[in-house]
């Protein structure tokens, strides 16, 4: 039986499912729509990057967000420490 090439599992590198540490870290909108296609039930939603007339979903999942990767920035310090970390790029874009 041949050897089936294992799948990548990285945000960073040449895929065009993630977008790269200075676009602002995260998954693209075609990265979005592979992972929705490939797990159908999965409900995986892009940034909330919009500054203006935030509905109260996009404002709670923002917080969330934020609430949450504030604690990764606790759990990694070097990464906190370094402006220009995948972790600090991805809450810049997300306004946190």
């Amino acid at each position: 039986m041949p050897r089936q090439k294992a799948i990548r599992r990285t945000t960073t590198g040449k895929s065009p499912n993630y977008r790269k540490t200075k676009d602002g870290a995260g998954m693209t909108p075609a990265g979005i729509r592979r992972h929705r296609a490939a797990n159908p039930k999965s409900k995986l939603q892009g940034a909330v990057t919009k500054k203006k007339n935030l509905t109260e979903k996009e404002k709670a999942r923002r917080k969330s967000y934020c609430a949450r990767s504030a604690g990764q920035m606790k759990k990694f310090p070097k990464a906190a420490k370094n402006p220009n970390s995948r972790l600090r790029q991805a809450r810049k874009r997300w306004r946190c």
